[in-house]
C-alpha cells in the first residue's frame, strides 16, 4: 500500500485524473435524452463522445512539451480551468453542433490533466514505482466511473441532462483550487527543455522511430480504443436493445469499474514481483481472450449478460495495459517525460476517436458491431507488443 506521505498526493492526483473520465461516463446514460430534447439522433450524439476525444488527442500533442518547458503546475491549473468553462457552456448548449464544438474544446482542455499527471508522477518515481504509484492513482480515480453513470443517470433523471455539466464544472473547479494550494511544481527548471517546434519534432519522430516505443504507444492505444468502442455504443445498446431503463445503466458501468478495481489492485500487488513487463504480457493475454468470448452471446441468442460478463473482464483490464505500457516507455526517457507522455496519450485517444467515429456510424441494430469492434482491437493490442516489443 502507498505511504502515509504519498498516500494525499495520491488522492490528489486520482482525482485530476479523474476529469475525463468524468466527463466522459457521467453523461453517457443521458445521450438517449440529450438526442431528444436536441431534436437529434442516436449517432450525431454519440459524435460528441468522439469529438471529445479528438480534442483530447490534440490537446496532448501540446501541452506534453509545454509541460517539459514550463513546468507541471501552470500547465495543469490552466487546463483545468478552460476545462470548467467549457463544462458551463456545454450546460447551455441549444444544439449537437454547438455541443460537439465545446467538446472537443473541453477534450483539448483536458488533455493537460491526463499528461501532467503521468510526467509529475515519473518526475518523483522510477520505472517499477511508477507503475505501481500510477495503478493506485488509477484506483483512486476508478471511483469517477463508478459514479459517474449512475450520478449522471439520477441527475437526469431528477434535473434534466444540462445538470450533469453544471455538476461537472463545480467538481473541476474545486479539484483546480486544492491543486493551487497543495500540488508542488516537480520539474525544477534546470530539467526543463526548450520549447522549440523542430525541436518537438525531433522529439516525436525519434519516439515514433524507435520500435519498442512505439510498440507500447499503440499497444496502450489498442487497448483503449476497444473500451471507447463500447462507452460509445453501450447506452443505446443496452436501453434500446436489451430494454434496461436509464437509471439502471449506471450500474452496469459500474460493474465494468469494480472489475477495473480489482485487476487495478492486483497490479498494485505483484507489479514488483513480477516486473512490468510480465504483468503487461498477462492482461494482454486475458483482454484478447474477453475480445474472443464478447461475440459468443449474440451470436448464439443469448441474453443481456452474455455481453456484460466479457465486457468486464476487458474493460477491467485496462488499468494494467495503460499503466505498464506507459511505465515501460516512460523509463527510458526520464527528460522527455512531458513529450513521450503526449505522444502516447495523442495515439490513445486519436485511436480511440477514429474507433469511437467507427462505432457511432454502424448499425445500432445488434451490439455485434461493436463487440466485434472491441475484439479487433484485443487483437491489434496484442500483436503491437509481440511484434514490437518483444525484444526488450
Amino acid at each position: 500500500m502507498p505511504s502515509s506521505a504519498t498516500l494525499p498526493l495520491i488522492i490528489l492526483l486520482g482525482a485530476v485524473s479523474a476529469l475525463t473520465p468524468l466527463a466522459i461516463d457521467m453523461y453517457l446514460p443521458a445521450m438517449p435524452a440529450i438526442a431528444e430534447a436536441l431534436n437529434s439522433n442516436s449517432h450525431r450524439v454519440q459524435a460528441t463522445l468522439a469529438a471529445y476525444t479528438g480534442g483530447f488527442a490534440l490537446g496532448q500533442l501540446l501541452f506534453g512539451p509545454l509541460s517539459d518547458a514550463r513546468g507541471r503546475r501552470p500547465v495543469l491549473l490552466g487546463g483545468m480551468l478552460v476545462f470548467a468553462l467549457a463544462a458551463l457552456l456545454c450546460a447551455l448548449a441549444s444544439s449537437v453542433e454547438s455541443l460537439t464544438w465545446l467538446r472537443a474544446a473541453q477534450g483539448f482542455a483536458g488533455a493537460a490533466s491526463a499528461v501532467v499527471v503521468q510526467a509529475l508522477v515519473r518526475d518523483l518515481f522510477d520505472r517499477e514505482d511508477f507503475a505501481r504509484t500510477m495503478a493506485y492513482i488509477t484506483l483512486v480515480m476508478t471511483l469517477a466511473p463508478l459514479i459517474a453513470p449512475m450520478l449522471g443517470g439520477h441527475l437526469a433523471h431528477w434535473f434534466g441532462w444540462r445538470s450533469i455539466f453544471w455538476v461537472l464544472a463545480g467538481f473541476t473547479a474545486l479539484v483546480a483550487l486544492i491543486c493551487s494550494l497543495r500540488l508542488p511544481e516537480t520539474l525544477p527548471a534546470e530539467r526543463r527543455q526548450p520549447l522549440h517546434l523542430m525541436s518537438i519534432l525531433r522529439s516525436y519522430l525519434r519516439l515514433l522511430s524507435t520500435p519498442q516505443a512505439l510498440g507500447f504507444m499503440l499497444c496502450g492505444a489498442f487497448s483503449f480504443a476497444g473500451m471507447f468502442a463500447f462507452l460509445t455504443g453501450a447506452s443505446f445498446i443496452y436501453i434500446e436493445i436489451y430494454g434496461v431503463s436509464p437509471q439502471h445503466t449506471g450500474y452496469l458501468f459500474g460493474l465494468n469499474v469494480l472489475s477495473l478495481m480489482l485487476f487495478t489492485t492486483l497490479n498494485g500487488k505483484w507489479v514488483r514481483r513480477l516486473g512490468s513487463k510480465t504483468m503487461l504480457r498477462l492482461a494482454l493475454g486475458l483482454q484478447l481472450l474477453a475480445g474472443l468470448l464478447m461475440p459468443i452471446g449474440p451470436l448464439l441468442g443469448w441474453g443481456l449478460w452474455s455481453v456484460v460478463v466479457p465486457i468486464m473482464l476487458y474493460v477491467g483490464l485496462i488499468s494494467t495495459i495503460g499503466s505498464n505500457t506507459m511505465a515501460s516507455l516512460l523509463s527510458s526517457l526520464p527528460n522527455l517525460a512531458g513529450t513521450a507522455s503526449s505522444l502516447a496519450g495523442t495515439l490513445r485517444f486519436g485511436t480511440a476517436a477514429l474507433i469511437g467515429a467507427l462505432v457511432a456510424a454502424l448499425p445500432d441494430s445488434s451490439p455485434l458491431y461493436m463487440l466485434l469492434t472491441m475484439s479487433g482491437c484485443a487483437l491489434l493490442s496484442m500483436l503491437a507488443y509481440r511484434l514490437l516489443c518483444e525484444s526488450d
